[in-house]
Parts: C-alpha cells; sequence; structure tokens
C-alpha cells in the first residue's frame, strides 16, 4: 500500500486540474478534511510552480500531491495542423485575437522536476505517458511518492516496473484529458480497474466520473484505495473554476471526447465549439497553443461556446459546496452506501 494512501483519513484524491480550477486554496481545504490535494503543474511556469507549491505549505502541513505532464511526441502532420489554424481565423478574428502559433515544447519539464526536487511534495504524479526511472528514482530518493496515470490494462506492467507508487486508474468517463500513454483508449472505469488490478499488485486511484458517495463506495469496492475526484470540485468556493465554466457544469448538457481546443483528446461539456471542430487534428501540445488566445478571449467575454468546458461524464451531479464539505459527504454518503448494500447482502 502507498503510504501516503494509507495515511489518508478519508479515500478522497481532488484531480490535478490545469488552467485554473486547481488552487493552492483548494489543496489545502482537501487535505484540511482528510483527503488528498493536487496542484496542477501543467501550463504553470517554473516560477509559478514553485510560487504554488510555497503557497499550499504556508496554509497548513496537510500532504499534497504535484501533476507533471510528460513531453509528448511531436505532432505527425504538420500540414494538418497548419490547416486547421487556417480553420481556426474567422473564430479569432470574432472574439477580436489572433490564432495562435502552433509550436511544439515540453511545457518546461525539467524545469518543474527540479522545482519538486527541490522542494519535495507527498505525491508527484505524471499524466500523457510514463517518466523515465531514473526520474523515478530521483523524486523517490527526495521522499516524493511517483504515481502515474494509466488508460488501459497494457500500460499497468510497464508502470510497475519503473517502481512506481501507485496507479492512477482514468476511466473514460472522467473529464478533461486522457492522461495516459495513449489518448485513444475508451475503457470505462470499472472495468479498467478490475483488469488493471489482475495485472499488478500496486494499489490503484480510480478517477472518472465520481462525483457522489455511492460512486465513491463502487470503486473502493472495485479495488481502489481511494478516488480522484475532479469535476465533483469545480463548483466549491477555493477552485479557480471561471465562472462561465461553473455555470455549464450545473447544466444537463451531455459531454464528448474532443481534440477541438488542444489536440489530445479530453472530455468537455458539448458546445458550439466543439461540434464545428469535431475533426480537429491530433497534435498536441500544438493545437494547444493555437487555441490559447481564443479559449482566453472566450473566457474574458463569458462566452461558454467557443471554449473549453472539461467535466466528467456525471458533472450535473456536482455540488456547490466548500471543499472541506465536499470530502464529508462523500465520505459519508459511501458509508451510507456500504451499509444499505451489507443490509440487502443479508439475504442473498
Amino acid at each position: 500500500m502507498s503510504a501516503v494512501l494509507a495515511a489518508l483519513r478519508r479515500p478522497v484524491v481532488a484531480a490535478p486540474m490545469g488552467g485554473g480550477p486547481s488552487t493552492p486554496r483548494l489543496v489545502h481545504a482537501v487535505g484540511r478534511a482528510g483527503g488528498l490535494g493536487f496542484l496542477a503543474g501543467g501550463y504553470l511556469t517554473p516560477a509559478r510552480l514553485t510560487e504554488d507549491v510555497e503557497r499550499v505549505r504556508s496554509l497548513g502541513a496537510q500532504p499534497f500531491g504535484v501533476n507533471l505532464f510528460v513531453p509528448t511526441i511531436p505532432p505527425a502532420d504538420d500540414t494538418a495542423v497548419r490547416a486547421y489554424a487556417a480553420r481556426l481565423e474567422p473564430e479569432a478574428r470574432r472574439l477580436g485575437v489572433q490564432v495562435g502559433q502552433p509550436v511544439f515544447d515540453d511545457d518546461a519539464y525539467t524545469e518543474k522536476l527540479a522545482v519538486l526536487l527541490d522542494r519535495p511534495p507527498a505525491v508527484v504524479s505524471f499524466a500523457f505517458g510514463l517518466p523515465s526511472r531514473d526520474v523515478v528514482e530521483a523524486l523517490r530518493a527526495r521522499g516524493s511518492e511517483v504515481w502515474v496515470t494509466v488508460t488501459a490494462p497494457g500500460t499497468a506492467p510497464d508502470a510497475e516496473v519503473l517502481g512506481v507508487d501507485a496507479l492512477v486508474v482514468q476511466g473514460v468517463e472522467a473529464g478533461a484529458h486522457r492522461g495516459g500513454v495513449d489518448d485513444t483508449d475508451d475503457v470505462a472505469l470499472l472495468p479498467l480497474l478490475r483488469l488493471v488490478a489482475s495485472r499488478t499488485p500496486l494499489p490503484l486511484v480510480a478517477s472518472g466520473g465520481v462525483v457522489d458517495g455511492a460512486g465513491l463506495a463502487a470503486v473502493l469496492a472495485a479495488g481502489a484505495g481511494a478516488a480522484q475526484l475532479g469535476t465533483a470540485f469545480l463548483r466549491c468556493p477555493e477552485a479557480g473554476t471561471a465562472a462561465v465554466h461553473r455555470e455549464a457544469v450545473v447544466t444537463r448538457t451531455p459531454t464528448e471526447l474532443t481534440r477541438a481546443f488542444t489536440g489530445r483528446r479530453a472530455r468537455g461539456i458539448v458546445n458550439r465549439f466543439l461540434r464545428e471542430h469535431a475533426d480537429a487534428p491530433a497534435g498536441y501540445p500544438a493545437v494547444h497553443h493555437l487555441t490559447s488566445p481564443l479559449r482566453a478571449a472566450a473566457r474574458a467575454a463569458h462566452d461558454p461556446d467557443a471554449m473549453n468546458l472539461w467535466a466528467g461524464q456525471t458533472h450535473e451531479l456536482a455540488r456547490e459546496l466548500p471543499a472541506g464539505e465536499v470530502v464529508a459527504r462523500l465520505v459519508d454518503e459511501a458509508r451510507v452506501a456500504v451499509r444499505d448494500l451489507t443490509a440487502r447482502a443479508d439475504g442473498w
């Protein structure tokens, strides 16, 4: 068992949500409630990551985690990415901005690793790929556990041989980016948990569509040591979720997987931009940089039809409550679900 997971008073992990929702206040509130909060290191500068880590520490002594994106290979079809840029020009003009440059970068991966080695959090998790063995060993030597995201059963043994401490098992129901090595994996959370558990003894953290206590109880019964929830915290006052995003979360609008905003498949609430660009090319992070000015302008204009509204399939069940209360209610509801099931099982 992961020492961090074993020490949690409540089996709830706040998912790292890049682009604003994950804040030091949210991380602290979840940790104070007995769960584990995560900072999203993706898209931050190394200086901003340092600032956020120090801010979390200044708020209290609870353990917390930081997530990083493993650098991905450049897009294979530069022509398709540039053609997509041309298609975005009318949208950019409407929003009063220019389409961004389709550059490839590694999101300052090495520099951010240096920040975390210098200021080791309890956990460093990785998405979009597997870190090297050297990185895993360096982080563990500094006292950080290493968790990696898997979206397919076959990745679990590869992660295990690296010496990681736990796997974040992300089902296709999850909001935002597919976090595994391959963004085309489409296995739902419950079958994925059982398949991964059959291939590795590593502790599992379940991610995807869990927003209430019944869902928490279900994934714990399926073998997870904790659940990682993102959408459930989007409406919390401690989250940095944009107002237009908060309003979209409470609707019953369905979600879909799309490459329209970043070039990597991600689940968001369906809107005009997502529908119009359903055939967007693969090409992260080039497409992310293309659309970045458009998304920022749409957010500033409170335009829900031109920005990414990342959310899981159960987003309408998310509650507008302080993060600590969300954690407490999740656990209370899970206890009720387990008690009710136990009572029913007595009659089987």
